[in-house]
Formats: structure tokens, C-alpha cells, sequence
């Protein structure tokens, strides 16, 4: 076997009601939350509704962008950006499967870059912080709830890429 260091940045959190612990994983002083999710399985499933219970027990104020379509569109992720700049997020919840994560991960370096987010994802700029964010893993399938990259779709000129910017877009948590 060939020798190496693996080191990964996100704290995995696994087990039977584990989403109790959401208040004590949001860093100190978060105070608005914006949290991102599909097409709505979450409402059916009652993912949701333990979600707002826990952030509501964090006390903090909670934004949404509903939504992610599968392949996360660019148009997606600069909503989400709007809504971080406008609204002054300071933290961002995935609530989904390996979409929503994506779309969250471009989201959170878009919001502190002054370009387009589209830029990152080309990689014709390299972002310097993000937003932090953790994940409410609904579907377990594509790793990106422990990883930096993301997937997104620009439809406009038919390009998807993938793209990262390790640590700045790994999961504080999942």
C-alpha cells in the first residue's frame, strides 16, 4: 500500500437524532441563517420542520432559498448570493442531498467575492473566503458533504463544471 496523510476538515456527525446537535455546530455569534434545499422533500419528509425547530432553539434568524434543481443551475446559486449580500447571512445550511450542497458551496463563495460567481466556478478567480456553512445530509450518494468540490450548470452558454476551493468550500460540519 502506498504511504499517505488523509485529513479532511469537516466534522462528520452520524447517528440516530444527531440534528439535536445543530444549535451547538453553528459557529459563535451566527445570527442569520440561510438554508438552502431542494423541491421540497424535506417538508413531506419532516426534515424541515426538525431543521427550524433546532435553528429556532439557536435563536437565530432563518432565510430561505427553496428550489435547487438537480445539476444546480448558475441562476440558482446567484439567488442565493443576492440573498446573502441583502440580507447579511453569516452562516449557510445545505439541507438536502449532493445538489443542494453544491449549489451551497458556490453560494458561500460567491457571497464574499464582488464578481460573478460564475468566475470561481471558471476558475478566472480564485476566492479568498467564504461563508461558512455545514449539511443536513438527506441522500448520501456523491461525497460532497465532506468535500470542497461542486458541480454547476450554466445554461445560458450550455457549460457545467466542477470546481472547489479546499478548505474554503468544505463543510464546517455534516
Amino acid at each position: 500500500m502506498d504511504a499517505f496523510t488523509f485529513h479532511n476538515p469537516t466534522k462528520l456527525i452520524f447517528g440516530k437524532d444527531q440534528i439535536s446537535q445543530l444549535p451547538s455546530q453553528l459557529p459563535d455569534g451566527t445570527k442569520k441563517v440561510l438554508i438552502v434545499y431542494g423541491g421540497g422533500s424535506i417538508k413531506k419528509n419532516g426534515v424541515y420542520d426538525q431543521v427550524m425547530s433546532q435553528l429556532n432553539e439557536a435563536g437565530v434568524e432563518v432565510q430561505e432559498l427553496s428550489g435547487v434543481e438537480p445539476n444546480p443551475k448558475l441562476t440558482t446559486v446567484e439567488k442565493g448570493v443576492q440573498i446573502c449580500k441583502e440580507e447579511n447571512i453569516d452562516f449557510l445550511l445545505a439541507v438536502g442531498g449532493g445538489s443542494v450542497i453544491d449549489c451551497t458551496k458556490t453560494i458561500a463563495a460567491g457571497a464574499n467575492y464582488d464578481g460573478a460567481p460564475w468566475d470561481l466556478v471558471t476558475r478566472k478567480a480564485k476566492p479568498e473566503s467564504a461563508l461558512p456553512f455545514g449539511t443536513v445530509l438527506t441522500l448520501a450518494a456523491t461525497g460532497s458533504e465532506m468535500n470542497a468540490g461542486a458541480v454547476i450548470t450554466n445554461w445560458e452558454t450550455n457549460e457545467k463544471y466542477g470546481w472547489g476551493a479546499a478548505p474554503l468550500t468544505n463543510p464546517a460540519f455534516s
